[in-house]
């Protein structure tokens, strides 16, 4: 599998990890900052951007399996992952699984281990359905203009424009890529993972949860929760902000970052929690 991705600057390194339908370009504000002090690695996650589709169906577990590879693959033993929107949810499970490899954690924006709004939540569901009963269906959308419809609101507010849209959301616009869209909601799991709360009392690691709060798609209370916790948390609100708070709100989610980094830690000895 080709994985494409940015590798900048020198020292503890920091892999971030976008969210969906992003790739690595969504993390432009904080990488020059970042890598003046750190490593800073920014994939595009597999199946999204410029990297090819994975080679195992998309479940839960084997995408979170997937952060060892691309850590593996890009020669990373222990790093900081910092991790918004899906990234963030599989950071957290990978967290949670490989303690021993993460340095410090920082959370934006994520479902993390909750789910989402309630009217996100069953939009959702709906295009699970679609994706496990009708995937021909799926597949003849327009999946790029619907996106470029939704996402509407984001261009506004001036978190990016069209020809950036257009790169995170070019991957659409094959048959490969058309077949990653079927095949990340077939397998995307919708519920709370309960694992995943299960388990935010273990986290050993300095994190930081840094959060929009005017989110449509997650509620303030998922923050609110990781913060409460997670052992040591803290919390970022940045008021009126929306989802994609690293191009929102560059500066105070760098800032953010920088601080998180700045935090003595002890990696984790422990071999972590299984998969349920």
């Amino acid at each position: 599998m080709r994985l494409s991705h940015v590798d900048r600057g020198s020292g503890e390194p920091v892999l971030l990890l976008h969210g969906y339908p992003q790739n690595a370009s969504c993390w432009r504000h904080q990488i020059p900052t970042l890598a003046q002090q750190y490593r800073v690695i920014a994939p595009d996650w597999p199946g999204f951007g410029r990297s090819e589709p994975p080679g195992t169906p998309p479940t839960y577990d084997n995408e979170v399996d997937r952060i060892d590879a691309v850590a593996d693959a890009i020669g990373l033993d222990r790093f900081n992952l910092v991790a918004h929107d899906y990234g963030g949810f599989l950071g957290l499970g990978y967290t949670l699984r490989r303690p021993e490899r993460v340095l410090r954690l920082a959370l934006l924006n994520t479902r993390a281990h909750n789910t989402f709004r309630p009217w996100f939540y069953r939009y959702s569901l709906s295009q699970r359905w679609a994706t496990v009963h009708v995937p021909g269906l799926v597949r003849r959308l327009p999946l790029r203009r619907l996106h470029h419809a939704a996402l509407r609101p984001y261009r506004v507010m001036g978190c990016f424009d069209d020809a950036l849209e257009a790169e995170y959301l070019g991957w659409m616009d094959t048959a490969a890529g058309r077949q990653t869209f079927v095949e990340f909601f077939r397998h995307y799991h919708v519920p709370a993972i309960p694992e995943l709360a299960a388990g935010l009392a273990h986290i050993t690691c300095p994190t930081a949860v840094i959060w929009g709060d005017r989110d449509r798609y997650i509620p303030f209370s998922t923050a609110r929760q990781l913060a409460d916790r997670v052992p040591g948390a803290t919390l970022t609100r940045l008021t009126g902000a929306d989802h994609y708070v690293m191009e929102e709100r560059p500066a105070e989610v760098t800032a953010a970052i920088l601080e998180l980094l700045a935090r003595p830690c002890v990696v984790s000895g422990d071999a972590g929690i299984s998969p349920a």
